[in-house]
């Protein structure tokens, strides 16, 4: 819907003031009272709901989600056949650095495909929003946010959760691996742990997006500045007309700044959410994260304060309580990113496993101080697997290993290739420490939002001295300053109930000083508990 801009953002305000003083701002009010300005005739639209529209949005949603996951699919599908042509490569260094390789060129294509899945999923989240037929503004917005950041991040973070999770743990084991059909195994992690895999895929998505997408949002605005400004200046050398006045020129350089739409913010709230999505979540994995983002801001900052005054238009300013939906997104995320880094530590990592040896199968648990506690880890984290129950396409070449007959790979099983009795202890504890670890953080962060306030305590004591004081201006009243001597309002902002004035407007020829006298009286006969006060 179109508003007319002028007048009608102070009319509104008036219409509106009664309940702005009255309690915090509400956005609906707002709306329904510019489109009373704009059309006094307007109908209100009323609250509905359709269960094919909803579910017709739901199966949208889940698509959507789906072709996400299924990207990140294929982006494994493309790790394990690059990884494959790396080995097989004549350059001895990709060959022997294959599979960092593989990690390094995936997360450069899963950019890729971030990069185009923004543009899809504004598309489609547009549709959907026009689908559901939200009422008022405030809904289309929300709608809007929320199933695009969340499209967002299915986009950004399926293959992180992969790489942090399922790597190198749903492959099998020798003798019976999982192969895509029925040829390439799944890849494996890194020799120094999943979590260096994860690390170099964090690393080159975050700077490839701070870098590139920076440079496209501040060269985009400049460059169609400068070509606007170019073109007018070129037909205003080929006009017959002379120079113009002050006035005609700032319309000009006005006219020539780029447009704003009603969701330019939108952009600046997904990307710094996102960032923030990227510098909590996986932080036990990438402690560089945050360095990054505060990098990127501080450069950030003044690259957008300079596209928001110098190249585009002056926004619309629109009145509101706090950031909407985006803050009920941040605590999610918040939540999400407790649960998520106490995964890292307890699945990705090797911080159980070798907690687990050092007070239970290692030396110091067998009674040996003489010695470090880790020694022999890396051997107790191997298993055996015999050399003949290879199938024919892993078989040991024995002319290459003669009398080899066992093969040592990084598991915890038995000699029949079940899982051993340390492998459930240490599963057990990677439980337990999960658990503790998101209550231990939740407590913490009841306990820092308990002492840190909101809004401070200046600013709320500053808020309520100017309500004071709009409150005694509208009533007439002054506060008097003589020693013993108080005004109604100081007393009734004590009193629990709430008591009638007096007629004031009957008494309105008196002088102020009159009136004053008069009312410190019936404060005293109120608070005496006298009879000339009913109520």
């Amino acid at each position: 819907m179109q508003f007319k801009i002028g007048n009608n953002s102070k009319q509104a305000a008036q219409l509106c003031s009664v309940e702005e003083n009255s309690k915090e701002w509400q956005t609906p009010i707002e709306e329904l009272a510019l489109e009373l300005i704009n059309d006094p005739d307007c109908s209100i639209q009323k609250h509905q709901h359709s269960y094919l529209r909803s579910t017709l949005v739901l199966l949208g949603v889940a698509a959507v989600i789906g072709i996400s996951i299924g990207i990140a699919q294929a982006l494994v599908v493309y790790r394990v056949l690059s990884t494959v042509f790396f080995m097989r490569s004549s350059w001895q260094l990709l060959s022997d650095h294959a599979n960092t390789a593989s990690v390094m060129s995936g997360a450069v294509l899963h950019y890729l495909t971030i990069v185009i899945m923004t543009k899809v999923n504004r598309v489609v989240s547009t549709h959907l929003c026009n689908l559901e037929k939200p009422r008022t503004f405030t809904e289309r917005e929300n709608s809007f946010t929320s199933k695009v950041f969340t499209f967002q991040f299915v986009t950004h973070f399926s293959s992180l959760f992969y790489v942090a999770f399922f790597l190198g743990r749903i492959n099998g084991y020798p003798g019976n691996y999982i192969r895509i059909a029925g040829e390439w195994r799944l890849e494996e992690c890194h020799p120094s742990g999943c979590i260096t895999d994860l690390f170099i895929q964090m690393c080159i998505i975050m700077i490839l997006k701070q870098t590139l997408s920076n440079c496209m949002e501040f060269l985009s605005p400049f460059l169609k500045y400068k070509f606007r400004k170019w073109k007018d200046r070129r037909s205003r050398v080929h006009s017959e007309q002379g120079s113009e006045d002050h006035a005609t020129e700032a319309w000009r350089t006005n006219y020539r700044l780029g447009e704003v739409h009603i969701f330019s913010l939108f952009d600046e709230f997904l990307e710094m959410v996102i960032q923030y999505s990227f510098t909590t979540i996986f932080v036990a994995a990438f402690p560089l994260a945050p360095l990054l983002a505060f990098i990127n801001n501080v450069l950030e900052i003044r690259l957008d304060a300079i596209k928001m005054t110098r190249l585009q238009r002056r926004m619309v300013p629109r009145k509101a309580n706090d950031i909407g939906i985006w803050l009920q997104v941040l605590e999610a995320v918040g939540v999400l990113a407790v649960i998520t880094n106490g995964l890292v530590i307890a699945i990705t990592s090797d911080f159980i496993p070798r907690l687990i040896y050092k007070y239970a199968y290692g030396p110091c648990a067998q009674g040996q101080t003489d010695i470090d506690c880790l020694t022999g880890y890396i051997n107790q984290s191997l298993s055996v697997f015999r050399t003949q129950d290879f199938d024919k396409r892993t078989k040991v070449s024995e002319a290459m290993y003669p009398n080899t007959t066992e093969c040592r790979y990084r598991d915890y099983r038995n000699t029949d290739y079940a899982f051993s009795v340390q492998f459930w202890h240490i599963f057990a504890a990677r439980l337990a420490f999960v658990i503790i670890f998101e209550h231990v953080a939740v407590c913490i962060k009841f306990v820092a939002a308990w002492f840190v306030p909101d809004i401070p305590q200046s600013v709320k004591n500053t808020s309520l001295e100017k309500k004071h004081q709009d409150l005694l201006n509208e009533l007439g009243l002054q506060k008097r300053g003589s020693l013993g001597s108080f005004s109604l309002l100081d007393i009734f902002s004590e009193c629990p109930s709430e008591p009638q004035w007096p007629a004031v407007p009957k008494v309105v020829e008196a002088s102020q000083e009159q009136l004053l006298q008069t009312l410190d009286s019936t404060a005293a006969l109120f608070l005496l508990g006298g009879p000339g006060i009913k109520n």
